[in-house]
């Protein structure tokens, strides 16, 4: 059964830092691409940051490019959102998400089959 555990949310002031994380079970981690979504009160649900666990390419959202880094541990199955600067605007919550196929990371939430429960990370200005 495969498992997504988010960790690390919480409430910060802008121009702070915070680092999520995800634990992951269940599947072959190291084989398709994960990713980090948000979704704001009334928003759709965007992606941020996402990563291949074979190659360890990664792509980004505009709105974070420069201020958020994606990384993984292939060993301890985790992958981590390290997000610096943080505006009033990153305020979400954060999902980890895994693909079941494929090679390339992409922020289409589409392409995703497994999801996390979510950690929510909060911004005052």
């Amino acid at each position: 059964q495969v498992r997504l555990v988010e960790s690390g949310g919480g409430s910060v002031q802008a121009g702070r830092s915070l680092r999520l994380s995800c634990a992951a079970s269940g599947f072959f981690f190291g084989s398709n691409p994960m990713g980090w979504f948000r979704q704001a009160p009334g928003k759709e649900r965007e992606g941020v940051a996402s990563i291949s666990t074979e190659s360890g390419s990664t792509v980004y959202a505009d709105s974070v490019k420069g201020r958020f880094t994606v990384s993984l541990d292939n060993v301890k199955k985790m992958i981590y959102l390290q997000m610096d600067s943080l505006k009033p605007e990153d305020t979400a919550m954060y999902y980890c998400a895994a693909r079941n196929a494929g090679y390339f990371p992409t922020l289409h939430d589409q392409a995703y089959t497994y999801w996390g429960q979510g950690t929510q990370v909060t911004v005052s200005s």
